[in-house]
C-alpha cells in the first residue's frame, strides 16, 4: 500500500520495490501486476515502514535533491534519515557546542523543555476534566494538581538527572490518568499505563507509531534551522542517537500525539480491526490501521494553534520549526533563555 499525502509518500506494503526512472519514481507492489510512477518534483519526502527497497539511483538522486527519506519499523518505531549534504550553520552548530558544555545553560533549558511538557500534560488533562463524568473527571484533576507541583519543583532542580526525574513521576502520573479520559465505547481491551518495545495494547501501538512520526517531523525541522540534532541538552549523548530531537519533541508529546491518538479512538476512527495482536504479547497497528493513522495524522498537522510567541496561529506540522527556531535564537544569545510552545 502507497499512500501520497501533502507531497509525502508513505510506503507500506512489504516488499514493495522503489526505483529512480528517469525524474520519476518507479513504484512496483508485490504480487499486482503493473507499475506506477510519480514525477519525483512532486514529492517533497519519502517515508517507508518495514522491508521497502530502495534502488541505489533513488537514494543517490533524493540525497542530491535534498528530498529527505525516513526510515520507519513496520511499527511505526524511528529508525533512520536520509536528508543529503548538511546545511548546517556551523557559527549557530558552535553555540549549540558551547552552551551544551555550560553546564548553568543546560541546565535552563532542560528545565524549559520538561515545563512544557508538563504544562502541555496538564492542559491535556484539565481539558478533558471539562466534560467527564464526576469520578472521572476527579481522577483527571488530581493527576493535574500533581504535575503542578511537579512544575514548581523543576525551578530549585540543580542537575539533569533531578530534571529527569521530574519528568519521569509527572510522566507516571499523567499516563496513570490518562484511561479517565479515553472513551469507554470502544470494543478495545483497556488502556492502563504506558508500555512499549514492545506495545502489548492497541493504546500504546497506537501511541508508539506516532510518536515515530513526531519524530521525524522534529528532526526534519532541526534540520532545518541547522541545528545538531544528536547534541541535546536533557538527554545524553550517544552515538546514533538523536538527542536534540528527542528534547524538542517532549513539549508536544501530549499535544500533537497524545490528544491525536485519544482522539482517534474516543471517535473510534481506530477500531480492533486496525490491530494485530502477535504471539509474546505485542500488539501493531495493521496495513489497514497504519493508513488510517497516516491518514489522520496529515490532516491533524494542518489543524491551527496558537503561538503566543509568534502572535499568530501556526499549524501543527510547522510548530517544530518554529521552536527550533526560537532554541536558535536563544543558543545566539538573542532571547535570555528558551521558551517552550505550550498549548492554550
Amino acid at each position: 500500500m502507497t499512500t501520497e499525502l501533502l507531497n509525502t509518500l508513505y510506503v507500506q506494503t512489504q516488499g514493495t520495490d522503489l526505483r529512480l526512472e528517469q525524474d520519476t519514481l518507479r513504484i512496483h507492489l508485490p504480487d499486482t501486476p503493473g507499475r506506477r510512477t510519480l514525477p519525483l518534483r512532486r514529492l517533497d519526502g519519502i517515508v517507508v515502514y518495514g522491508h521497502i527497497n530502495l534502488s541505489t539511483e533513488l537514494i543517490t538522486r533524493c540525497a542530491q535533491d535534498k528530498r529527505p527519506v525516513t526510515w520507519m519499523s513496520r511499527g511505526g518505531r524511528y529508525l533512520a534519515r536520509l536528508d543529503g549534504a548538511a546545511r548546517s550553520n556551523v557559527l549557530l552548530r558552535h553555540a549549540q557546542h558551547q552552551r551544551h558544555d555550560d553546564t548553568g545553560a543546560r541546565l535552563g533549558i532542560a528545565r524549559n523543555l520538561v515545563a512544557g511538557k508538563i504544562r502541555n500534560s496538564r492542559w491535556i488533562l484539565l481539558r478533558a476534566a471539562r466534560d467527564a463524568a464526576p469520578a472521572r473527571r476527579e481522577h483527571a484533576r488530581k493527576a493535574a494538581e500533581d504535575l503542578a507541583a511537579a512544575i514548581d519543583k523543576l525551578s530549585a532542580a540543580e542537575s539533569i538527572d533531578v530534571v529527569m526525574g521530574i519528568e519521569g513521576q509527572a510522566a507516571r502520573n499523567y499516563f496513570a490518568a490518562l484511561p479517565h479520559i479515553l472513551s469507554t465505547a470502544t470494543d478495545l481491551p483497556p488502556f492502563t499505563h504506558r508500555n512499549r518495545r514492545p506495545p502489548t495494547d492497541p493504546v500504546n501501538a497506537a501511541l508508539s507509531f506516532t510518536y515515530g512520526l513526531l519524530r521525524s517531523l522534529v528532526h526534519g525541522a532541526l534540520e532545518q534551522v541547522g541545528l545538531d540534532p544528536y547534541l541535546g541538552f536533557l538527554h545524553g549523548l550517544r552515538p546514533g542517537k538523536p538527542a536534540l530531537a528527542l528534547d524538542l519533541m517532549e513539549e508536544f508529546r501530549p499535544v500533537l500525539a497524545d490528544r491525536f491518538v485519544l482522539t482517534q479512538f474516543n471517535r473510534r476512527q481506530l477500531r480492533a480491526s486496525h490491530f494485530d495482536h502477535l504471539s509474546g504479547g505485542a500488539v501493531s497497528l495493521t496495513e489497514d490501521g497504519r493508513k488510517e493513522l497516516i491518514g489522520a495524522w496529515q490532516e491533524w498537522k494542518t489543524q491551527t494553534w496558537e503561538h503566543p510567541i509568534a502572535g499568530r496561529e501556526v499549524p501543527a506540522g510547522l510548530l517544530p520549526v518554529v521552536q527550533a527556531r526560537i532554541l536558535a535564537r536563544h543558543l545566539r544569545g538573542e532571547l535570555p533563555g528558551y521558551l517552550p510552545w505550550t498549548a492554550s
